[in-house]
């Protein structure tokens, strides 16, 4: 369904936002003066992921200005991946470009992906985020560990600074919405479904207004799902606990019988409780590791849609609810 003008556009610009209602008309006229370099046709299109404030009036104001922006409001917050799966899905041009809300992504490159895309004819253009001084040694520490330990699990290279500011045409675009992961993580998608790509640096900029949507709960439950998603390794590391601690409780065995036949033994209650602590610790971390996968199972065998239409703004005021099962 195409929600932008009457024909296809060159560019289409994915924007998921959650109570981003300060930022919409600034990041709009941000991106218009890029954009119109280029002087090729485009569309904007914005996702509410569910917000609580006005967020969705504001997009609304804004089609009703400009009819190259359009939007989509889901039913409920689903998270940003399917926020951003569901433009991916909505959109129509040749060239896709996704990024944030908040206006941490500089506009400004805008014109050098296209051209890399055009002139060198790369598929995907990927972007590298350099933070500003201003971010904490938490949230960097806890960033460039997230992508060294995805990596290693993951048996790919997931740069550290990876983000889900990048362009792609519409090959690799196709062929991302082929997945059917249950789990999203579009970042490690991306790199796994290949083609041509390149990579460039930006700094990120400050938020214009209003605070990070990640607290930690969430950050922590999106590195597991997109550990989850792309690696089995956590299960052969389960195994290779589960054999050392078998010999070590072999071993702890072996002492006891040894002691006992040489009429050595002595209360030993200290070390038993150790060895059964340690055991069972091993034993409830192995069935964590077990539970994330069965829980990504599960919720692919349910087959529910990954996001739900509640209602689309275009200047034709059409709307036409969608479930979210199809890739496009």
């Amino acid at each position: 369904m195409r929600l932008c003008g009457k024909s296809k556009p060159d560019l289409s610009i994915v924007i998921p936002v959650y109570n981003e209602e300060r930022n919409i008309s600034q990041l709009v006229s941000e991106l218009q003066k890029y954009i119109r370099q280029d002087k090729i046709t485009y569309e904007i299109l914005f996702v509410d992921d569910g917000s609580s404030d006005n967020t969705w009036l504001e997009i609304k104001r804004c089609v009703d200005t400009n009819p190259n922006i359009c939007g989509v409001r889901l039913s409920r917050n689903f998270g940003h991946q399917h926020a951003l799966l569901a433009g991916y899905t909505f959109c129509s041009g040749e060239l896709v470009i996704s990024m944030d809300g908040d206006l941490q992504h500089p506009a400004h490159l805008i014109p050098e992906m296209i051209r890399l895309c055009n002139e060198e004819k790369f598929d995907v253009i990927l972007t590298k985020r350099i933070d500003p001084v201003s971010t904490g040694w938490f949230k960097k520490f806890t960033s460039r560990s997230f992508y060294k330990v995805f990596s290693f699990l993951a048996d790919m290279n997931l740069p550290e600074g990876s983000s889900d500011f990048r362009l792609m045409n519409r090959k690799a675009l196709d062929a991302l919405l082929e997945l059917g992961d249950a789990t999203l993580f579009l970042r490690g998608a991306v790199q796994w479904i290949g083609f041509k790509r390149t990579t460039i640096d930006y700094h990120a900029q400050e938020r214009f207004s209003g605070e990070t949507k990640y607290s930690l709960k969430r950050m922590i439950r999106f590195a597991l799902g997109a550990a989850v998603s792309f690696s089995n390794r956590p299960l052969r590391v389960g195994i290779w606990l589960g054999l050392v601690t078998g010999l070590v409780a072999f071993a702890e065995t072996a002492y006891v019988i040894t002691r006992y036949l040489k009429g050595q033994t002595v209360p030993g209650w200290a070390s038993l409780a150790c060895l059964i602590s340690f055991l069972f610790g091993i034993l409830f971390v192995l069935l964590g590791i077990i539970g994330g996968y069965l829980s990504s199972i599960h919720d692919a065998v349910k087959q529910r849609p990954r996001f739900i239409v509640a209602d689309v703004a275009k200047r034709s005021n059409s709307s036409s609810p969608y479930n979210g099962k199809k890739s496009n």
